[in-house]
């Protein structure tokens, strides 16, 4: 399974974003896709999941009411809608995969990875 990231830029707080995460290869929609985030200087952070149904969502609480996660299996497309950024939001976004479809924060239990894709937040 390959994923590819897209979206990122930049952004003054109070704007928005939506990233997109493709998926290619031995896909399935039973798969959990999470997204995660990284700043300089800071570990690997675990910001929302989708379930292989889309029904079920996790958010980190800094984005809950501005983040929103979806998936579109027809397109092996999974979004993140990105609203009222802040200039804490700046990282590397990356998408990750796991063949289970439970929903899960922890990165090392997600099996495949995207290379990530920037979003800079400017005050």
């Amino acid at each position: 399974v390959q994923l590819v990231e897209s979206g990122g830029g930049l952004v003054q707080a109070g704007g928005s974003l939506r990233l997109s995460c493709a998926a290619s290869g031995r896909t399935s929609n039973t798969y959990a896709v999470g997204w995660f985030r990284q700043a300089p200087g800071k570990e690997r952070e675990f910001v929302t999941a989708i379930d292989g149904s889309g029904v079920m969502k996790l958010y980190a609480d800094s984005v809950k009411g501005r983040f929103t996660i979806s998936r579109d299996d027809t397109k092996k497309m999974v979004y993140l809608q990105m609203n009222s950024l802040k200039p804490e939001d700046t990282a590397v976004y990356s998408c990750a995969a796991r063949t289970g479809g439970l929903l899960t924060q922890r990165p090392g239990l997600y099996h495949f990875w995207g290379q990530g894709t920037q979003v800079t937040v400017s005050s």
